[in-house]
This record gives C-alpha cells, sequence and structure tokens, in this order.
C-alpha cells in the first residue's frame, strides 16, 4: 500500500545516497588497511586526546552553543575575525545549512562535474535544481562555471582543492571566478583539504571573503587535524552571511568534546606541519611508483590520488584484488570516473604494501 505521507519536494526523491568510504574484507590474521577516505594517516594529535579526557566529567552538562572558546582559537590561528565564524558538526553540515538559508524551490545551486557529492544532495534536500559546469582536464573551469549561472542561480559550490581529482583553481583563476559572479550568488569554497597545498599560486581565500560579501570559505578538522570521528568544521564570511547561517543553526550542534579537540588540536601545528611534510613526500613516491607500473595518477595538491587504470573492467578487477589483500581504496564511479580509483597517502608502510599489491596485479593482468 502506497504511502499517503508527502514530502517537502518532490527534488528529494532525486538524492542518491552518499555512500563513504568502505572497509577491505577482513579475514583471520589479515592487516586491514584503509585508503579509501582521506584520512590522516597518524591519528590526532596527543594533545586532542588530552583535552577529550578532561572534558568527560561534563558529560551532564550542554556545550556552549556559540563554541566562543573554539571561535576564538580558530580566529588567532588563521588571522580572523571569530565573530565572522560559524562552527558545524564537520563541513557536511554547513553545506546543508547554506542550501537551508539560500537554495529552495526554484533556486540552481552550481557545481563542477567531478566536484563533492554532498553538494548536488544538500541541494535536492532543500528544493533547489543542482546544475552541473563541465570541467577541463578533471579541473574547474571559471569559463564554464559563470557561464551556467543564470538569473535562478543562488550558490556555487567550489572545493579547492578539489575531492576527488586533487586539482585546484589557482589565485588568478579564482579572483576571476570570484569577480565574474553576480553579486547576488554566494560562492562557497570549500577547502577542506587546504592544509596539504603547497602550492606557491594557491588563492589566499581569507582575502576574497573579506573583500566580497557573497563569498564564505568552509574548512574542517576530519583531514589533517585527524578528528572525522568528532565531525568538526567552520566557515568565515561576513556578518550578514553568518548571521543568517547562525539563524538555521541549531543551538548546541557542536558537542563539548568537539569544541575541547578543535581547540587542542589548533594548538598542536607541530602535528599539522609532519602531517603535510609526510604526504608531500608520499604524493612524489606515489605518482612516480604507479606511472612506472603504466598507470595514470593525475596531479593532486592534496592527501590522495586519484588514478586513472584505463578500463572500468580493469579498476573493477584491481578494487576486488586490493580488497581481498585487506586493502580498501575509493571506486570512482559515483563520480563519474568509472576507470579511476582513489588512493588517500597512508602510514609509510601501507604505501610500500599498496605499491607491492598494484605491482602484484598489474604483473599479473598486463
Amino acid at each position: 500500500m502506497a504511502s499517503k505521507l508527502k514530502v517537502a519536494s518532490e527534488k528529494i526523491l532525486e538524492i542518491a545516497p552518499y555512500v563513504p568510504g568502505s572497509y577491505a574484507k577482513a579475514g583471520a590474521g589479515k592487516r586491514l588497511i584503509k585508503l579509501s577516505s582521506n584520512e590522516n594517516p597518524f591519528g590526532c594529535s596527543i594533545k586532542v586526546k588530552d583535552a577529550i579526557a578532561l572534558e568527560f566529567s561534563k558529560l551532564n552538562r550542554y556545550p556552549d552553543g556559540a563554541c566562543a572558546a573554539l571561535r576564538e582559537k580558530i580566529g588567532a590561528t588563521y588571522g580572523l575575525d571569530a565573530k565572522r565564524i560559524i562552527c558545524g558538526a564537520g563541513s557536511d553540515e554547513l553545506i546543508t545549512f547554506i542550501c537551508m538559508a539560500y537554495g529552495g524551490v526554484d533556486a540552481e545551486v552550481i557545481y563542477t562535474k567531478h566536484g563533492f557529492l554532498m553538494y548536488p544532495i544538500a541541494a535536492l534536500s532543500t528544493g533547489a535544481t543542482p546544475v552541473v559546469a563541465d570541467e577541463k582536464d578533471l579541473k574547474a573551469d571559471v569559463d564554464a562555471i559563470l557561464n551556467k549561472v543564470t538569473d535562478k542561480t543562488r550558490i556555487v559550490f567550489l572545493a579547492n582543492p578539489n575531492n576527488p581529482t586533487g586539482s585546484y583553481l589557482n589565485d588568478k583563476e579564482m579572483w576571476k571566478l570570484v569577480k565574474g559572479l553576480p553579486k547576488n550568488v554566494l560562492l562557497v569554497l570549500d577547502l577542506a583539504y587546504a592544509e596539504y597545498v603547497t602550492a606557491p599560486d594557491y588563492p589566499d581565500h581569507k582575502k576574497l571573503v573579506d573583500e566580497f560579501e557573497n563569498v564564505i570559505m568552509i574548512r574542517t578538522f576530519s583531514k589533517a587535524y585527524g578528528i572525522p570521528s568528532l565531525r568538526l568544521g567552520w566557515g568565515y564570511a561576513s556578518d550578514n552571511v553568518i548571521d543568517i547561517l547562525n539563524r538555521v543553526r541549531g543551538p548546541f550542534n557542536i558537542s563539548s568534546l568537539a569544541q575541547a579537540a578543535g581547540v587542542a588540536a589548533l594548538a598542536d601545528q607541530d602535528f599539522v606541519k609532519k602531517s603535510v611534510e609526510h604526504n608531500t613526500k608520499w604524493l612524489n613516491i606515489l605518482t612516480e611508483a604507479l606511472e612506472d607500473m603504466g598507470l595514470k595518477p593525475y596531479p593532486s595538491v592534496a592527501n590522495f590520488l586519484l588514478v586513472d587504470f584505463s578500463a572500468a573492467e580493469k579498476a573493477a578487477k584491481a578494487d576486488e584484488y586490493l580488497r581481498d589483500n585487506g586493502i580498501s581504496v575509493r571506486r570512482m564511479d559515483a563520480y563519474g570516473l568509472p576507470t579511476c580509483m582513489r588512493f588517500s597517502i597512508g602510514l609509510e608502510d601501507e604505501n610500500k604494501i599498496l605499491l607491492d599489491c598494484l605491482l602484484n596485479f598489474m604483473n599479473a593482468n598486463i
């Protein structure tokens, strides 16, 4: 019997639920290596663990709804006005807040062809229409984005660097995009992997936010800071945008544990530096090794590599082979890249095991 309950918008029925990175097949005595979710292989700072332990005696108390100490620490660390910072349960929640506040029925939300899947999901959940802008060589194309803007466009989502491609817009390209957008369109710069970028032409996104009221940057503690399980992210925008987003935010959306962990994580920049140095080293090593195997790793400035196996069947077989050997990576079918897989940068021995396993696979499947 059909349900008589009606959804708020029929567009909700168009949502393909997000599927996170999975684990490899478990086996007796088998080591499991998870390289499917772009997590920090070092875990998190010991300062984070100590801060969480101190919070256990306060679990009967509500958290600070304003996240005052955390926002102050974020501001001090990145040179930002704390009053213009909002915190979310991961940057995913902020993406949802933005679509709730600025999307809605009849609105259009632009994202790039191989952009993060949460953008269309959040848009559809508010009744908005996702609009795809083509990329050029797996990189956001500024002209393609601007050409998709109509009088219905309300939001443009852009990850810089992008997941899953690892590509980025440089400073010149970013300024062209911001200046080309109408002032009534909110540009959301998703900087989840910003800490890992060492490219000299990477934009100063803070300057863009400070100069343009219609720009917001969102960040996360899930990647370089290594605390995805606590769900913690933040955004920085104009006073007006932050005021609007706080009106749709729940009063206690960030737990006390997450707030304490965030403050402690920011206090240990040496941990972040170690993580970035390790990542930069192994991006180069893995890229060269994969190319030597005859595979095509795309240039990346994040903590992962998108690798093309040239055929969807070969990618599927490689994925199965890796899982049989305890290694989980990410298939890219959902992103329209069926011939590709995404490999997160792991610990040194994990990366070596991955390469050995891939080499065995390639030698057996020439």
